[in-house]
């Protein structure tokens, strides 16, 4: 089993899993849906292609920076026909940083790394307004996929670790194994991407002890008594 591993990063993320009507939502870390549909878009695949194989992948999330909740007002015309579309609050993620990984066969992953470094369609980070910024493929692993994300090097901006502690936690999001029992179920397994019948299945989502990483370009905790604070001051 071979991992391959991404970073994604760029002004603006936005990965729905539970929109509705006018208001579009956005989970606090990629969605599997939204990673595979990057992968599909790098191998030039329209959404109107299959994609089992991809189905076949194990996914997982590392939460290098986890960024800022933004909303956005947004109104829209049909192009074709000048028509005013309902309109919406679409939220995104702003300057956040992840690394995800896929796991499977070696031949497919070795195919997508090298698609990834001259995609045939633009990448995107949930949506068409969210361009991806940097480079996207970290390499490829022969650890487990959990093992390959504990180990990856710490992705975040230089600013960011500069204002974080000395020692940083990186929260995990896997795929559950079978025999997991503390689990949350995520509808984001993107059966179908055709604009005409998009489908999607369920998956569950286990979440096991953070990564503890060090950061020594962060500032010192520094731990303040209150009460002698408030003493001292009286």
């Amino acid at each position: 089993m071979t991992v391959l591993l991404l970073r994604l990063a760029g002004p603006m993320q936005s990965w729905g899993v539970d929109s509705r009507f006018t208001v579009r939502e956005t989970q606090r870390y990629p969605s599997k849906s939204g990673v595979l549909g990057l992968l599909a878009a790098a191998m030039g695949r329209r959404r109107t292609d299959p994609v089992e194989d991809l189905l076949h992948l194990s996914f997982g999330v590392r939460v290098d920076q986890p960024g800022r909740l933004m909303s956005d007002f947004h109104t829209a015309h049909d192009w074709r026909t000048g028509t005013s579309m309902p309109l919406s609050t679409r939220y995104y993620l702003s300057d956040a940083v992840f690394v995800a990984a896929v796991a499977g066969d070696h031949s497919l992953l070795s195919t997508l790394d090298e698609r990834l470094a001259d995609p045939v369609f633009p990448l995107y980070l949930g949506r068409r307004s969210c361009p991806i910024t940097g480079r996207v493929s970290l390499g490829l692993s022969e650890l487990p996929l959990e093992q390959a994300l504990r180990r990856a090097d710490w992705q975040a901006a230089s600013w960011y670790q500069k204002q974080a502690e000395r020692e940083v936690r990186l929260p995990l999001h896997l795929d559950a194994p079978d025999d997991a029992e503390h689990t949350d179920s995520v509808r984001d397994v993107p059966l179908s991407f055709n604009p005409e019948r998009r489908q999607y299945g369920w998956r569950r989502v286990v979440h096991p002890d953070p990564v503890v990483m060090a950061n020594p370009k962060g500032r010192e905790r520094r731990d303040v008594d209150w009460f002698a604070a408030v003493a001292g001051g009286a």
